[in-house]
């Protein structure tokens, strides 16, 4: 079965106004559950030595991720303040804790390169080593979550080292299909948009693939566009099946919302 590495960064979300918190990270989400969909899953991240941390790892061990390439630094986990406001996060301040020195080596790079896909995002600072890990090996599919931020530098940087290419927007127009098709151009393999409540797209070979979503009772909208991906990914990986893809990433992002935390503690 194709394996993925997942590689950037992991964090604390905790809601003061309810004591209460969860383990994530984009990467840690979407992470998490390609495990709970039964893909091979590797994470390169570094952890906290604090009690936040030890229990990170933990976690990633009974959800069933290859910890061999974590490295545990001594300080404190990053942590996000959240609120919950009619069923909206909303994040506040931010401590980067250990994240601040995360560095990622030449062996994560060869260890990373020997998966099938790599997956990273925007805030998960291992942009610096995508295009060594695509040097090491060229079929490896570089999947990477631009999320909302189309006008970064990180964009046009990325261009033909992204494979796969993920991004949020508010809704089909003819601007985020310029977008699309402009990083389509530049050799991405394949675009998605995710719309939120309108749905998503995505472009591969000329084709333009569409999908909408799965209506639910949203409990915390936190892990919707990092659960898709694992969702999309995962069916990706296993059939090449662009319109399929979409519809299960709808489907898992759909169960995620409907819940708390980011990713479902199967503990």
């Amino acid at each position: 079965m194709k394996s993925v590495a997942v590689i950037g960064d992991n964090c604390v979300d905790f809601y003061s106004h309810l004591n209460r918190y969860y383990l994530t990270g984009n990467i840690v989400d979407t992470g998490m559950n390609l495990a709970q969909l039964g893909v091979p899953t590797s994470i390169l991240t570094t952890v906290a030595d604090d009690e936040y941390g030890k229990e990170m790892l933990q976690c990633f061990k009974e959800q069933g991720l290859n910890i061999s390439h974590v490295k545990v630094a001594h300080g404190d986990t990053a942590i996000t303040y959240m609120q919950l406001i009619e069923k909206e996060r909303i994040h506040g301040d931010y401590l980067e804790g250990v994240l601040e020195d995360m560095v990622f080596d030449s062996e994560d790079v060869h260890f990373a390169a020997s998966h099938n896909v790599v997956h990273s995002a925007y805030w998960g600072k291992a942009e610096g080593v995508l295009q060594d890990i695509k040097k090491a090996n060229p079929e490896c599919f570089i999947s990477f979550d631009f999320a909302d931020r189309l006008e970064s530098h990180l964009v046009k940087e990325l261009d033909g080292i992204v494979d796969i290419g993920f991004f949020s927007y508010r809704e089909k127009d003819e601007k985020i299909m310029d977008f699309l098709k402009e990083r389509m151009k530049n050799g991405m393999k394949v675009a998605v948009a995710t719309f939120g409540e309108n749905g998503s797209l995505a472009l591969s070979e000329n084709q333009v693939y569409e999908a909408g979503i799965v209506k639910t009772e949203v409990v915390n909208t936190v892990g919707a566009g990092d659960s898709f991906i694992a969702g999309f990914l995962s069916c990706y990986i296993k059939s090449g099946n662009i319109e399929r893809s979409l519809q299960e990433g709808a489907k898992l992002a759909a169960y995620i919302i409907s819940i708390f935390e980011p990713w479902e503690n199967k503990r």
